[in-house]
């Protein structure tokens, strides 16, 4: 998860995630990376794309989890037409495990929210996020893209928080 904002909308969903998934007898670890230390990858490339990498911060817990699991979901608010910083240094550190996550066929989702509604404001992120779906060879299981939540009251008053879990038990 990529949110600075503890409570807020893309908690929201997340946290319903988790309670369908976790009712469907999956194990989910929520790690998010603006409570973490993880530095923007240089692009020394010292890590010839599977590791280790030369800078020492939180980004071993992210590759230790996702080399661990079944599934990655991206989750963040909408910041700018894209994920939000955090996240995203964090996705770009990727390339230090590169072949190692790509042969893990994991499964994958994305989970954003956004205070704009119009038709257009998910394009550029889901672009970015189908983009990884091909390059890491995740396989796809599904989008909650919530527009017009920007704010906590407007995200729990909307279906998203109910798509969010139904994703989940999906699974």
């Amino acid at each position: 998860m990529g949110s600075p904002n503890r409570g807020g909308s893309t908690s929201m969903l997340v946290e319903s995630f988790v309670k369908g998934a976790g009712e469907k007898g999956h194990e989910c670890k929520v790690l998010n990376v603006c409570d973490m230390d993880v530095s923007p990858c240089t692009g020394c490339v010292r890590c010839g794309y599977e590791g280790p990498c030369v800078l020492k911060d939180d980004n071993d817990r992210v590759r230790s989890a996702l080399l661990a699991s079944d599934m990655v979901v991206f989750a963040t608010p909408l910041y700018y037409f894209g994920m939000t910083a955090q996240l995203k240094a964090a996705v770009d550190r990727f390339c230090s495990y590169n072949g190692s996550l790509n042969r893990r066929n994991l499964r994958s989702a994305l989970l954003s929210v956004a205070w704009n509604s119009d038709g257009w404001t998910f394009e550029a992120l889901e672009s970015h996020y189908r983009t990884l779906v091909r390059y890491l060879n995740l396989r796809d299981m599904g989008t909650v893209l919530g527009a017009g939540c920007g704010t906590p009251s407007m995200t729990r008053s909307s279906a998203y928080p109910q798509k969010a879990y139904d994703l989940g038990r999906s699974l």
